[in-house]
């Protein structure tokens, strides 16, 4: 997805990580996974491997060796191991009526990935995607700590929609996304305005058939972003909006973007529900 090896291995490693963060976990272990093609130049690799290397260590885990196969193209990942308390677990399923939902990242990904394929945007103007997949989400799980939590996720393949439909289901609640509050990049903007879309967000919309409930006024191009699939994205944290309006700050210090994007609702006709 990125030109840059370098790169390319600490988005890998940072979205390897990221589903420990979700959980309320601090990861310790994690062991390499990389495919390669013989053409690959060994620079590569080892860049490849040095990304990963040095986001392993900014979350103060350990990188205990790993795997390697050969294959027409490049695959890297992380198989991370971590620990947390289990009376302090945070699961996709304990979002309760009355919470606010805090995003901790833009959303996106997919299409500025696309975008960058296609030669549609430079890049630099790839730059700021690259740099928020590559962001750990340490920082603003660590905020969490001490608070009434009630769930947490990380927002990846499925987009907003799909991971925020899977904690309204699992905490058999409703969420409304307040569409125009979704933190975004404004280049994504402009290409989903122009159908330069991955094909993730076809494949979620079909997985979220009959499961939401769009208002009209919600333009096409949010609906496209609210459904594009993420690499490594950030969480998507529900608690009480007391706690929130205090969290919210913090977490501007340590991810800017950080924004109230909806609440949480008894259970309705929708899961998700999209003004």
């Amino acid at each position: 997805m990125v030109d840059d090896p370098y790169m390319f291995g600490q988005i890998a490693a940072a979205n390897s990580l990221s589903d420990v963060y979700a959980m309320g976990g601090v990861p310790k272990l994690a062991m390499n996974l990389l495919c390669y093609p013989n053409c690959l130049p060994p620079s590569a690799v080892n860049a490849i491997l040095a990304g990963g290397a040095d986001k392993v260590m900014e979350a103060g885990a350990v990188l205990a060796g790993g795997h390697t196969i050969q294959d027409n193209e490049p695959k890297y990942g992380l198989c991370v191991s971590g620990f947390v308390n289990p009376s302090k677990i945070l699961s996709n399923a304990g979002a309760r009526p009355g919470d606010c939902l805090i995003l901790t990242k833009p959303i996106g990904i997919g299409v500025m990935n696309t975008a960058a394929k296609a030669d549609m945007i430079t890049q630099e103007e790839f730059r700021p995607a690259m740099e928020s997949m590559a962001a750990l989400n340490k920082a603003p799980a660590e905020l969490l700590e001490g608070l009434d939590v009630h769930s947490c996720t990380d927002i990846t393949g499925f987009g907003l929609l799909g991971h925020a439909c899977e904690m309204a289901q699992g905490s058999n609640t409703t969420i409304q996304l307040l569409a125009e509050k979704v933190p975004y990049f404004p280049q994504a903007a402009e290409m989903a305005k122009m159908g330069i879309l991955p094909a993730g967000v076809y494949n979620n919309y079909e997985y979220l058939n009959g499961k939401i409930n769009f208002a009209e006024s919600v333009p096409r191009y949010l609906r496209d972003l609210l459904a594009d699939p993420q690499t490594s994205g950030g969480l998507l944290i529900s608690l009480p909006d007391t706690q929130a309006e205090k969290l919210l700050p913090r977490l501007r210090d340590v991810a800017p973007n950080s924004t109230i994007v909806g609440e949480v609702v008894e259970k309705g006709l929708f899961p998700i529900q999209v003004k």
